[in-house]
């Protein structure tokens, strides 16, 4: 098939995601034949850096050899079961694995991370009736949240390019001021900003807590409203208010999960009195009382997410009575080809020393940041492998403009409004750092 065929034909029977199509007549499709390591290969030759790992999700790069063996393996055995009355080895192994990883030790899985944000928020609502306090019943989370676009994430979502078109379908929330240190006053420090913030936090909490069920919160860095990072100093406040006052924490790890942040979970980094936050995963005072998990759990392999929850919450489902059961499902709730996917994914963490590797990856990009001296860009941010800065610019189409841009110059960004950052697959090189850096470079002198 010729690339214009495939093109046109992908335009008339395709609808792709968080696109306005009509775009497609200035911007045209880039069709991907193949992938390799960080990069992405089009059918004439043309090679990308994946710098946002395809939508976070890539974490060891296209085409790796232990994920694609696993699911392969695990495909001659046993494709799919439903897991209704069923059982199988991947989802077991799965199950406890995460389990020792979060402190968590119940998981309740589904194919992607929104639909963990709706089995969150209905548990903690079943939770609260099956514990006879059924006036809990409202949720709150940050401004500028992100947690998906069903019609039960977007009711805790604050983003209003995806929310506002809906409204009248979603259930109402309230947000509480996001601690994103940019939203600070001159002079003030992250920390000081994010304990203020807190303040606020706890007020609201306190006036209301016999109502509200939960809290939903993305640890650290708020992805999809322009990467906005804040101290975690914040976690350690939200999970000390919500535990006085009888309100779940949930912590949205879809984006954020699998070392992201530089620790395995970013809600870890709440303890803040720890060397190592990762060693903390024990620990009631920091445990959140939901984790939602996905993106990167396959490695970008296959459709998965997970929600993991405490025995507390666990028992208060376990009974004789059917309609106290959490009835929930997905016709393919714990594949097991997903489930093998997430298997290798965690071993290449604990066989390759991962964690360790991409803070000296960090470290060598970071020194590199210095190229962008000379443009007009403010904010620079950086956590665990994640990257971001803000360009000040008059061009209204600068985000288009800019991943045209970047496609030419070999290179797959995809800004957030005047927001570039870089989120790389873990495999990433020193030279391929250097590269995406240069690209980007010449991609913003063009765009700005």
């Amino acid at each position: 098939m010729s690339n214009q065929s495939l093109l046109d034909r992908s335009l008339q029977s395709v609808w792709h995601p968080c696109t306005q199509m009509k775009q497609h007549e200035t911007y045209p499709l880039v069709p991907i034949q193949r992938g390799e390591g960080v990069w992405l290969y089009d059918t004439d030759g043309k090679r990308y850096l994946d710098a946002v790992s395809s939508w976070w999700v890539n974490l060891f790069g296209h085409n790796n050899l232990r994920i694609k063996n696993a699911i392969k393996l695990q495909l001659d055995t046993l494709e799919h079961v439903m897991l209704a009355g069923f059982t199988h080895a991947p989802v077991v192994e799965l199950s406890e694995k995460l389990a020792k990883l979060t402190g968590l030790g119940h998981a309740f899985y589904a194919s992607d991370g929104a639909s963990a944000t709706e089995i969150a928020l209905k548990m903690s609502f079943h939770y609260w009736r099956n514990t006879n306090k059924p006036n809990k019943t409202k949720f709150i989370s940050l401004q500028n949240s992100y947690h998906g676009e069903t019609l039960g994430a977007l009711s805790v979502t604050d983003v209003a390019i995806f929310k506002d078109t809906y409204a009248p379908l979603l259930t109402q929330s309230a947000q509480m001021p996001s601690p994103d240190f940019r939203l600070a006053e001159s002079g003030e420090t992250a920390e000081a900003f994010a304990l203020r913030c807190a303040i606020t936090l706890e007020q609201y909490v306190g006036e209301h807590h016999e109502t509200l069920a939960a809290f939903i919160i993305e640890p650290l860095i708020q992805c999809a409203a322009g990467m906005c990072m804040y101290h975690p100093i914040y976690l350690r406040r939200a999970r000390e208010i919500c535990t006085k006052y009888e309100v779940h924490l949930i912590a949205d790890e879809i984006a954020v999960g699998f070392g992201r942040t530089g620790s395995m979970f970013a809600s870890y980094q709440s303890c803040v009195d720890c060397d190592e936050a990762d060693a903390c995963t024990q620990s009631r005072d920091c445990r959140p009382d939901f984790m939602c998990l996905s993106k990167g759990i396959t490695g970008g392999y296959l459709p998965l997410s997970a929600v993991l929850t405490t025995d507390k919450i666990y028992q208060a489902f376990y009974d004789d009575s059917t309609i106290k059961g959490f009835l929930h499902s997905h016709s393919y709730t714990g594949n097991p080809l997903a489930c093998s996917a997430a298997l290798a994914t965690l071993a290449i963490f604990e066989s390759d020393n991962i964690i360790e590797k991409n803070k000296e990856k960090a470290a060598h990009l970071n020194n590199q940041l210095q190229i962008f001296s000379q443009l007009p860009i403010e904010h620079i941010r950086q956590q665990g492998m994640i990257w971001a800065f803000d360009v000040k610019t008059t061009n209204e189409k600068f985000a288009r403009d800019c991943y045209a841009e970047a496609l030419r110059q070999g290179l797959l960004l995809r800004p957030i409004g005047n927001t570039v950052y870089f989120m790389p697959p873990y495999t990433i090189s020193e030279p391929e750092m250097d590269f995406m850096l240069q690209a980007t470079f010449n991609a913003l002198k063009t765009s700005i």
